[in-house]
């Protein structure tokens, strides 16, 4: 007869202070997994079983429990402080010292198809890993460890040049679009050459600055596909190479990407002081475009805290940045489009959370007319969707419609899990749509069902 299990007490006192139901924390991990491209069917009776020892999460599910806790209590729960063995996971999890031998192993993980992306999964605690990174140590540890192979101008443009050709099919086509060769590059090519000899320190700053907008390529890319915690490696390390770069602008740029990350995840915890960092490392180092665009950041970090007041401030500081003509934008900062097409497109989020959907609209009709639609094929379709939300929340259901209609068309042939999710969050709303016979909708729930299927 087998011995009776024991019961993970660990396990139990944590959901026991997080004040919750197995069913709702059920529901957080499903949720937490499909953030990391992973759907699960975890239920209250799984997590009962867990709580008595009778089974075990399997695969990264012991990673997505501790997430939730996490985020239920405000703090860092591990799976070993909530009885559980994540073997070798959460060490492969954790960045390395070196981020040229962290980039490289990313790399290498997406070409090779291993279980990175189950690995890495996006958390809260990981967003906030900025404010804790001792810059100096790594510089001095990367340049104790220089190569023999001398670098030039040449090699860096051509890693601009790559950077800046895919960033271009990435708008038009999809996070999915290129991701294994842009991956690839980064491998094999990009990350080594930061091994070699420079002949002079700009010239070093300039090397790691390009790797580091690659990483943050591959990132994004991952990021549209839905693979967070990817995305979330490849901003963390490309903070860590931006530092070597320009500790001020272009580190302050990457801690926005992973606060921005966040808040589409709406997650907001560390938000708030990850930008307010970012401005303290950027202001008097950056252009009025690069720094409106962390100012907007801030903006939507207060709104995600109802801090409404400190938002409002926020999104008038940006505007007023936005008008600064001091100096060039920097090839980090342009990479996400027009300034004033983004400033807008974020102060339209930041207005949703502070529930003015004629602002929203206002501001997101402004974003349109500042994006090529050719160049920028996907933030038209994604900022037509968000039109439509807005409209439909003003009960503008005709025009609501069209909005979504001009979305969807713009949609198609995109590798993209951000438009696949714009369209799933219409699909309620045409619903009701369809049995008060507006105009066109039952046409758009037909179109909006084959595009996901």
């Amino acid at each position: 007869m087998p011995a009776p299990s024991e019961p993970n007490s660990r396990l139990r006192e944590t959901i026991h202070v997080a004040r919750c139901t197995y069913e709702a924390l059920a529901k957080d991990v499903r949720r937490i997994a499909a953030e990391n491209g992973e759907l699960l069917q975890t239920n209250k009776s799984a997590i009962s079983h867990w709580a008595n020892g009778t089974r075990a999460p399997s695969g990264q599910v012991g990673q997505y429990l501790a997430e939730a806790l996490s985020r239920r209590l405000g703090r860092v729960v591990t799976q070993t402080q909530i009885g559980l063995h994540p073997g070798n996971a959460e060490a492969e999890a954790t960045l390395n010292g070196d981020p040229v031998v962290t980039v490289t192993d990313l790399g290498r993980a997406d070409v090779e198809r291993r279980r990175f992306l189950a690995i890495a999964a996006f958390t809260t605690a990981g967003v906030a890993m900025p404010l804790l990174h001792d810059h100096e140590a790594t510089s001095r540890m990367l340049r104790a460890r220089t190569g023999r192979s001398l670098v030039g101008t040449e090699d860096i443009d051509v890693v601009r040049q790559i950077t800046a050709a895919f960033s271009a099919a990435d708008e038009r086509l999809g996070g999915g679009h290129g991701l294994t060769t842009v991956t690839a590059y980064l491998a094999d090519t990009a990350a080594p050459m930061l091994r070699g000899r420079f002949p002079s320190e700009p010239l070093r700053q300039a090397a790691f600055g390009a790797v580091a907008e690659l990483a943050y390529l591959a990132g994004w890319k991952h990021h549209d596909l839905g693979h967070e915690g990817a995305a979330q490696r490849y901003y963390q390390v490309g903070y860590q190479l931006a530092c070597e770069a320009d500790p001020h602008g272009h580190a302050a740029w990457m801690m926005r990407a992973l606060a921005h990350q966040a808040l589409s995840l709406k997650q907001p915890h560390h938000c708030v002081d990850l930008v307010e960092g970012a401005l303290r490392r950027g202001l008097g180092h950056v252009d009025g475009q690069t720094e409106a665009l962390l100012h907007i950041t801030h903006a939507r970090a207060y709104a995600a805290t109802d801090e409404n007041p400190s938002a409002a401030r926020a999104l008038l500081v940006a505007e007023d940045a936005l008008l600064r003509d001091d100096g060039p934008q920097p090839s980090y900062s342009r990479v996400s489009g027009p300034a004033a097409g983004t400033v807008a497109s974020h102060t339209a989020r930041t207005l949703t959370d502070l529930a003015d959907h004629i602002g929203t609209e206002q501001q997101h009709r402004d974003a349109l007319t500042r994006w090529d639609p050719e160049k920028y094929k996907r933030v038209h379709a994604l900022t037509h969707a968000d039109l439509g939300d807005s409209l439909a929340a003003q009960a503008r259901a005709d025009e609501a419609v069209a909005a979504w209609t001009q979305a969807l068309v713009l949609m198609e042939g995109m590798t993209s899990d951000r438009t696949r999710k714009a369209i799933t969050s219409i699909r309620s709303t045409l619903a009701v749509y369809r049995r008060r016979r507006v105009p066109g909708a039952a046409d758009l729930a037909c179109r909006a069902r084959e595009a996901l299927a």
